[in-house]
């Protein structure tokens, strides 16, 4: 079974006046995630606090891990109590041919045309 790094990032919007407790809220289910088997980085930055926006950065070891994640009973609770006052546009992306930000080797894809 090969094993596939997962990136998942994007933006988070909340009401700003609701941002204060979004973040306590965060913060707990950040410990908690923190510590799950696959879990490589999970952070959280305001990137924009008059809108309520906020930056997600999360890797994760493969899809298994990130599925335990999603399933876990804090995610879920976090979920139901933010569920209609947050929205977001979060991706996730395969993570291949990682390498040292300054290592020029760079994995190529040749298209048949």
């Amino acid at each position: 079974m090969e094993f596939i790094m997962l990136i998942v990032t994007g933006y988070m919007h909340v009401d700003p006046a609701d941002l204060e407790n979004f973040i306590a809220d965060l913060k707990v289910l950040a410990v908690a995630t923190r510590q799950r088997a696959g879990n490589i980085v999970y952070d959280v930055a305001v990137a924009d606090q008059q809108a309520g926006q906020l930056l997600i950065l999360e890797r994760w070891f493969d899809q298994h891990a990130l599925g335990t994640h999603l399933d876990a009973l804090e995610t879920k609770a976090f979920v139901s109590r933010w569920q209609g006052r947050m929205r977001g546009d979060i991706r996730k992306y395969d993570a291949v041919n990682e390498r040292d930000l300054l290592d020029s080797k760079a994995l190529f894809v040749t298209q048949i045309s």
